[in-house]
């Protein structure tokens, strides 16, 4: 069962409402006349990439077992065999509560620094531990626990690099432009 992601807005797609539409916070939606309905539906587009890593990265943490006292054991193999504490439950609690509410940096880079942490032998370790738990929770008897694990570790990796990179500053207008004119003069 994936965790849903709250409707609500984030502070960065606040912020870019407030600057580029000149929308207050408090503004009431009988206020809005269409081009600023059209000018949030671009701002809020620009964000999508972000919002659904975000959400994969979270479908990814909840496919793993629970942060409960059931589910202490593999929390405890995990940070065993990947020798990191970066993805323990009690680390990653705030950033994980940040992204339920579309913050989806700060987990990303927790996620980030916990993979740079690992050696590849730890890289391996940590693979079998999360294989295993998904083998045992999503009844994928026909996989290798090992390849089941390397494979979730690479999305989780490569999804948080999705929510930074979609992160990055896209509305800069002398961003954008330096960006046409070097694409348009090749």
């Amino acid at each position: 069962m994936l965790p849903e992601v709250r409707p609500h807005v984030s502070t960065a797609l606040a912020d870019q409402l407030e600057h580029q539409l000149d929308l207050a916070p408090h503004l009431e939606a009988g206020q809005l006349d269409v081009e600023r309905v059209a000018g949030i539906a671009v701002v809020a587009a620009a964000h999508c990439d972000g919002y659904a890593a975000t959400g994969h990265l979270l479908g990814l943490l909840a496919a793993l077992p629970a942060p409960t006292k059931a589910g202490e054991r593999f929390w405890s193999d995990l940070w065993r065999s990947s020798g990191t504490a970066y993805l323990l439950p009690g680390n990653i609690k705030a950033p994980v509560l940040r992204s339920l509410a579309g913050e989806g940096t700060a987990l990303a880079r927790q996620v980030l620094s916990a993979v740079d942490e690992m050696t590849p032998p730890q890289r391996v370790a940590a693979g079998k531990v999360i294989g295993q738990a998904l083998v045992e929770s999503d009844h994928l008897p026909d996989l290798k626990t090992q390849v089941i694990g390397e494979l979730w570790l690479r999305d989780f990796e490569l999804t948080a690099w999705r929510v930074l990179h979609a992160d990055r500053r896209s509305d800069d207008p002398a961003g954008r432009k330096a960006f046409l004119d070097a694409w348009t003069s090749v």
